[in-house]
């Protein structure tokens, strides 16, 4: 923030500001005039689409799921480029028409297109379908082949000449979005039958080619939205289905025909499953909620508030990065669009106050991140968690409280004992908001409020949700910045678009739970893991953390978690660590691999604002958050971190954990009283790990050795007094 803005708001109020503005990607297109009009519609008819049957009017779930599906790629394609758009530069170019070439090299692809869409609706007029009496090739080249060759003739064509004018849509991208609808309606037409015969001998072809479409849809979407990561993964594990025969050991299979795979994968058995149950219900309520925050500004209040208490303590705009950005991220189930959010503010003021600006990024990174472990929402991971485990909501949540205490407090500890190594300030108090002020606005922080008591009330999810987003615009009006009617709709418009990414993420991460279902990989992959471990626990749990974080790189957090769940998880239960403990110990490393290098998207977000190395920054936001990689093997050790014990039990864990946290953090700082030494701090890392580790033994190791590395530090004791005790 500039000094005028601070001279402009003597008491901070405007410290904030601009923090829930919308955030435009760099392929992401901005129309203006009647095509913003046309694009607010569409993205406001999507969200309450969403809200009204969740809250009012239940759908069928195929037909529910598949609008869901469909809808969100339309909305992709019409609103993010197939390349990224040019600088201010480039704005004579960008104003250029296509030119008649390439409309001429479209048309093939358009006619294609057009034409599947026409028998799509000739279906729905005339009653006709593709019965069990039809033939296996019958509206082959009426539906399937147009549909599948004009897709990928379109797709290739905005590859290799993008459009280049952000300010309205593309007509291939136009053309794209009718396939997508076009696949959605013909599988919700025959969903009936395809219940029946998908997956089997019994299948069509035009199943097949609607299905095929689709995958390939879904996987040209996520990768304009979430990048390549995920396609590449999700393409490895479709390749894998087909070359099963030819792979040695347990990766071997029979193989399946592209009409079985395709038309089992566009199932509930697949894209249509849980991780779409997922995306279609949570995801899309609490980005919603979210999206009023936002609209509302009353995240920007949250923001103003952190900032308020600890923006003048020695390293503040740091502190203020870990409350602020931890809640945010929470709320808004995405690390990487959290620190892109918030990180445009603490980042530049951390590198004002004198931290590095690998350093800020990473302190961003960290703290975003670890949104997604703090309950009681935990970026909509506990209710994943609840839908595939059984658990209740619940019990979940209660679990989570001390390991999340124990991640922010070490990233805390992380940022407070940096401030002292380098003695770093906090930000001037006449330059941030005034606390008192803002405690008399205590309320804003209602609709959160409001939203975990209706949880733990026990009203359902969706009707806490929608509580929660009543109630934030209902406290909108006892501030400056009321939410009417236009503003609720600006809440449903960027709902939608800050929706896409995790749609898109989820169906394609379908498609890996569809490839795992169909071939059994994840039965043998749980004995792989039981048989590499040799029924030691913690060696399976060892390899779960390095398979967690390989699958989650480039992933968002719900599809990284749906995936690892569903490969890992039930190879640990099987060897018998309980089943809150397992997919915990898997949600973990799957949230923690936003941070941890070499694909480590939050962190990258984090260097792209720092102007600061990418890698660098994910190194040290993995230093940052250590502690994450640790908790998960304490509560593997002490059930009691998760709640699970006698009172006296959790606060003994609680208080000595703590203990550990701040050693650790001392260690990877090298400052503990005063600067420490390498052999000090390697002593001092034995004294966390062993404080960390339950039992009263260990404990008092810990204790005993960190006491120890103060005395020498403060050098009350030395060496030699050390070698005369042992004679």
């Amino acid at each position: 923030m500039s000094q005028t803005s601070a001279q402009q708001a003597p008491d901070g109020a405007l410290i904030a500001s601009g923090v829930d503005a919308e955030i435009f990607t760099a392929n992401q297109r901005m129309p203006t005039d009647r095509l913003a009009l046309v694009a607010s519609i569409a993205c406001i008819v999507y969200t309450v689409f969403h809200i009204g049957v969740m809250y009012l009017y239940p759908l069928e779930t195929w037909t529910y799921r598949l609008i869901h599906v469909g809808g969100g790629l339309a909305l992709g394609f019409l609103l993010f480029s197939s390349g990224v758009f040019g600088t201010d530069a480039d704005t004579a170019e960008q104003a250029t028409a296509p030119d008649r070439r390439r409309m001429l090299l479209m048309a093939p692809g358009a006619v294609a297109v057009t034409v599947a869409f026409a028998q799509v609706l000739i279906f729905y007029l005339t009653g006709q379908e593709v019965g069990q009496a039809a033939g296996s090739d019958d509206y082959t080249l009426t539906f399937g082949l147009p549909l599948l060759l004009g897709t990928v003739w379109l797709i290739v064509l905005g590859w290799v000449m993008p459009d280049r004018r952000r300010d309205r849509f593309d007509v291939v991208d136009l053309f794209l979005a009718l396939a997508a609808i076009a696949a959605a309606m013909y599988i919700i037409y025959h969903a009936p039958l395809l219940r029946l015969r998908a997956g089997t001998a019994l299948a069509k072809q035009a199943d097949m080619y609607a299905a095929f479409a689709g995958v390939i849809l879904i996987l040209e979407v996520t990768r304009r939205l979430a990048g390549l990561a995920l396609v590449i993964i999700a393409g490895i594990f479709v390749l894998y289905s087909f070359v099963g025969p030819w792979l040695p050991g347990i990766l071997q299979h029979r193989g399946y025909s592209l009409t079985r795979f395709f038309t089992y994968v566009y199932t509930d058995q697949g894209i249509l499953g849980p991780t779409t149950a997922i995306s279609s219900t949570y995801i899309i309520l609490f980005v919603t909620f979210a999206a009023f925050l936002q609209a509302s500004r009353v995240g920007e209040y949250f923001v103003n508030f952190a900032f308020a208490a600890a923006g003048g303590a020695r390293g503040g705009p740091a502190k203020v990065a870990v409350f602020g950005s931890g809640l945010m991220g929470m709320i808004n189930g995405t690390s990487a669009g959290n620190v892109v959010s918030t990180g445009s503010l603490t980042i530049p003021l951390m590198k004002r106050v004198g931290y590095p600006a690998q350093t800020a990024a990473a302190i961003e990174a960290a703290a975003s991140s670890g949104g997604q472990i703090l309950p009681p929402i935990m970026g909509a991971g506990a209710f994943i968690m609840a839908e595939i485990t059984g658990i209740p909501y619940t019990e979940i949540v209660v679990a989570a409280i001390i390991p999340a205490m124990l991640y922010f407090a070490s990233i805390y500890f992380m940022v407070d004992l940096s401030a002292q190594k380098f003695g770093m300030k906090g930000l001037p108090r006449e330059e941030l908001p005034q606390f008192a002020k803002l405690a008399r606005q205590v309320y804003l922080f209602l609709p959160i409020v409001i939203l975990i008591v209706s949880l733990f009330a026990g009203y359902s999810v969706i009707r806490a949700g929608i509580y929660g987003m009543a109630s934030a615009a209902v406290v909108s009006w006892l501030t400056p910045y009321p939410m009417g009617l236009r503003k609720i709709l600006y809440a449903f418009e960027i709902a939608a678009k800050m929706t896409l990414q995790l749609v898109a993420v989820c169906a394609a991460a379908g498609i890996i739970v569809g490839v795992i279902a169909l071939t059994g990989i994840g039965t043998r992959f749980s004995s792989m893991l039981l048989g590499l471990a040799g029924q030691n626990q913690l060696i399976a749990l060892f390899f779960a953390m390095i398979v967690s974080i390989i699958l989650g790189m480039g992933m968002p957090t719900t599809a990284a978690y749906a995936v690892a769940a569903s490969v890992i998880a039930p190879g640990l239960i099987q060897m018998g660590i309980e089943p809150l403990t397992a997919h915990f110990f898997v949600f973990y490393f799957a949230v923690m691999s936003a941070i941890t290098p070499p694909v480590a998207l939050a962190a990258y977000a984090g260097a792209a604002i720092s102007q600061s190395d990418p890698m660098r920054t994910s190194v040290e936001s993995f230093r940052l958050g250590l502690a994450a990689f640790v908790v998960p093997f304490m509560f593997f050790t002490s059930p009691a971190m998760l709640m699970q014990g006698s009172w006296f039990e959790v606060i003994h864990v609680l208080v000595t954990a703590l203990v550990g946290i701040y050693l650790l953090s001392a260690s990877v700082q090298g400052w503990y009283f005063g600067r420490l030494g390498w052999p000090l701090r390697i002593l001092l890392m034995a004294a966390a790990l062993s404080m960390i580790a339950a039992g009263w033994l260990t404990d008092a190791i810990g204790l005993s050795t960190g006491i120890l590395v103060w005395l020498l530090q403060k050098r009350f004791i030395g060496p030699q007094n050390l070698a005369r005790g042992m004679d």
